[in-house]
């Protein structure tokens, strides 16, 4: 399983950097649409060739893809959170990023375990593979959807990064150091 993992990882970690840079230059939503595409592509061709006996080999193209995928999808879409909101809304808009992300996660895996379980399990290879279809197959439609709403909602760039008053009003911890220095 380890090895499976740094398949998904590798590709990642090359090209998650490169997603958040380009995603500075180009918007966010291009990478996001090709991220949760890819992923489904990804997904869905591991769900189309997977058997009890199928090489780990044949697997590295579809692992490839979704890991590039997801690293198409993590830098922009925290970008895309961020540059909704007013700067001094940036932490909360980061944390609300980073429990939905969560939450998301949690409810992915329970759905997908509740999948898996309805149709297989772990009582032999061909039940684990009759699970595991379904479930990926589900994990196919929820990233589609994901893509689809990425490419249809409307997205508006950074808003006023500060608001006017914000902007000229001194900062709080220099208007108290001051009033510490005028006593």
């Amino acid at each position: 399983m380890t090895s499976m993992r740094s398949n998904w990882t590798g590709a990642t970690m090359i090209v998650a950097p490169l997603a958040g840079v380009f995603s500075e230059r180009y918007g966010s939503r291009p990478f996001m649409i090709a991220g949760l595409s890819a992923q489904a592509l990804g997904l869905g061709w591991l769900a189309t060739i997977i058997t009890t006996h199928t090489a780990y080999v044949s697997m590295l193209g579809p692992f490839v893809l979704g890991g590039a995928g997801m690293a198409l999808v993590f830098a922009p879409s925290a970008s895309a959170v961020l540059s909704s909101v007013r700067v001094d809304q940036a932490g909360q808009a980061s944390g609300a990023n980073n429990a939905i992300r969560e939450v998301g996660g949690v409810l992915g895996v329970a759905v997908l375990a509740s999948v898996f379980t309805g149709a297989g399990g772990y009582t032999s290879p061909q039940a684990f593979v009759n699970g595991l279809v379904p479930a990926v197959w589900v994990g196919v439609a929820v990233l589609a959807a994901g893509a689809l709403t990425a490419l249809l909602l409307p997205f508006s760039p950074r808003r006023a990064s500060v608001p006017a008053e914000a902007a000229t009003a001194p900062e709080p911890a220099l208007t108290g150091l001051r009033e510490l220095e005028a006593a």
